[in-house]
């Protein structure tokens, strides 16, 4: 690339190259969608292949479908170059509540106006905005309908992100989420006049955990109540090393920050005895009196996540299993018989075409989709074994 034109093309190929690609994962997904009734199944099957979660592939599913059969106009307009897979979705998520007939319609309107459009208006947001005039141009008794729907469709999520931080999101009707905003906003700036060295972001964010944690908003770093796993060797409990700590349902975390976990008043400790040969644990510290009850949190604590290989899905809110099942084929109710399976996983595993083999003992995983393609996983031990560490001590 020598001169401004050469960068300005290689953009614009790259763009529409992007585009097409995208046009074929759609026509491909919509393809193969139309030839099974098990949508989920698919999904399931295409999401080690795809490397996204199976969330994704379903949404790439219904995507796919929507703009073969409701919005033509927009896929043409990815296999010309113009729109990628990221701009269609915007689109589709703005006319999901109309029907296929006004969709279709918005889809014709959509077209005619791209087609003589400056480049500005194929901007994502500028384009969305562009469709929510077009809907309520469509259909616009539908608008209170569509207010409602989307309303019902409210929820929270949390997405793990880098550097031991996550995010906490939540879907609400504009004005709660505004009233919300304005009453974490208003706390926040009366602590900072009254002295508070934490930025307003820092403070809006302590006082909305502090809310959910029924803490005393803003008067300290939240601390948090709710149950979760922290696995910790003792060398890292005592400050010696920084290595090994890890937080369930999410992954490594610094040391520092484990022992700040693990100092919080709010927290319980628990002995986990390993097998200094696997690294697995073999052992809970007795506390509670059901060994029913041990058995399935020592199971929790040993695979720490659901055992399909693709999935993330914390044990702790998964169902235990049972790898021989315990009525057909006299599976025992032990660990070496169970293992957590995440809900959608647990009634997949007998669905016709699946084939899914799991050794509790050695973690490991293999299953087998209904189109012949084999996944295995293996379970990382809690402990490094003692044939692959030096002088480590015991975890804690």
């Amino acid at each position: 690339m020598n001169g401004t034109g050469d960068v300005v093309s290689t953009a614009r190929v790259l763009r529409e190259r992007r585009a097409r690609l995208d046009a074929d994962e759609v026509e491909f997904l919509a393809s193969v969608a139309a030839d099974t009734e098990d949508l989920p199944g698919l999904a399931e099957e295409l999401a080690p292949e795809l490397r996204v979660s199976v969330r994704e592939v379903e949404n790439r599913i219904h995507a796919a479908l929507d703009l073969t059969t409701r919005m033509p106009r927009v896929l043409v307009a990815m296999r010309d170059g113009l729109m990628d897979a990221y701009g269609a979705r915007r689109v589709l998520h703005v006319t999901a509540p109309l029907s296929d007939e006004h969709a279709r319609e918005v889809d014709e309107l959509l077209a005619e106006k791209l087609a003589r459009a400056p480049v500005s208006t194929w901007q994502p947001v500028n384009m969305v905005r562009h469709v929510s005039r077009l809907v309520h141009q469509i259909d616009p008794g539908g608008a209170t309908a569509r207010a409602r729907q989307a309303n019902a469709g409210r929820k929270v999520e949390l997405l793990h992100g880098e550097h031991a931080q996550s995010r906490l999101t939540l879907d609400l009707r504009s004005e709660v989420a505004s009233a919300c905003y304005a009453r974490m906003d208003s706390m926040a700036r009366r602590l900072r006049r009254n002295g508070e060295t934490r930025t307003l972001d820092q403070l809006r964010a302590d006082i909305a955990a502090d809310l959910l944690l029924g803490n005393d908003p803003g008067v300290a770093v939240p601390e948090a109540a709710a149950q979760v796993y922290l696995h910790m060797p003792i060398d890292a409990a005592l400050a010696i090393t920084d290595n090994g700590c890890e937080l369930d349902g999410y992954g490594p975390v610094p040391g520092p920050v484990a022992r700040e976990i693990m100092t919080n008043t709010a927290s319980i400790w628990r002995k986990v005895i390993c097998d200094p040969a696997t690294g697995g644990p073999v052992d809970l510290g007795r506390t509670r009196r059901r060994p029913s009850a041990t058995m399935r949190e020592l199971v929790r604590v040993r695979d720490r996540e659901c055992t399909v290989p693709w999935c993330h899905r914390p044990a702790r809110h998964c169902d235990i299993d049972h790898e021989r099942e315990w009525a057909a084929h006299q599976g025992g109710t032990s660990i070496d018989n169970t293992g957590p399976r995440c809900r959608r996983h647990h009634r997949r595993k007998n669905a016709p075409g699946w084939i899914t083999r799991y050794d509790p003992t050695h973690g490991t995983t293999a299953i087998t989709t209904p189109r012949g393609a084999t996944h295995t996983g293996h379970r990382s031990p809690i402990l490094t074994p003692r044939a692959q560490a030096t002088d480590e001590p015991p975890p804690f």
